[in-house]
């Protein structure tokens, strides 16, 4: 199995999860195992506007509220689910965002 991490634009993740959700791998019965998780987190992508940026007093420097995706997948559903993650966040910047992609050692059910 595989974890896909992405960060992206605030602007960009109804598009990413309408698009992982919608694409061929997410209806597949066969490979049903998907796990998504969405967190707004504090990032350095490159603001797209004046109102993403923001300045942090914890961190001492400027940031933007940007998403990140995080979701476990069978290894041959990678590269479909990172193209729909790369086509959906695209913003024309660019580095729109960044796609992680790692191995999973064991991944348990909670029954």
């Amino acid at each position: 199995m595989k974890e896909i991490k992405a960060y992206v634009h605030a602007s960009r993740i109804a598009d990413v999860i309408a698009g992982l959700k919608g694409s061929t791998v997410w209806g597949d019965p066969n490979h049903d195992e998907h796990n998504l998780a969405v967190y707004v987190v504090k990032g350095s992508l490159v603001p797209l506007d004046d109102a993403e940026r923001h300045y942090s007093l914890e961190l001492g420097e400027e940031i933007i509220n940007e998403y990140k995706v995080e979701l476990h997948c069978h290894d041959e559903d990678v590269p479909a689910l990172v193209d729909v993650i790369r086509r959906t966040a695209r913003t024309g910047s660019a580095v729109a965002g960044w796609i992680y992609v790692m191995d999973i050692a064991s991944a348990e059910p909670i029954r």
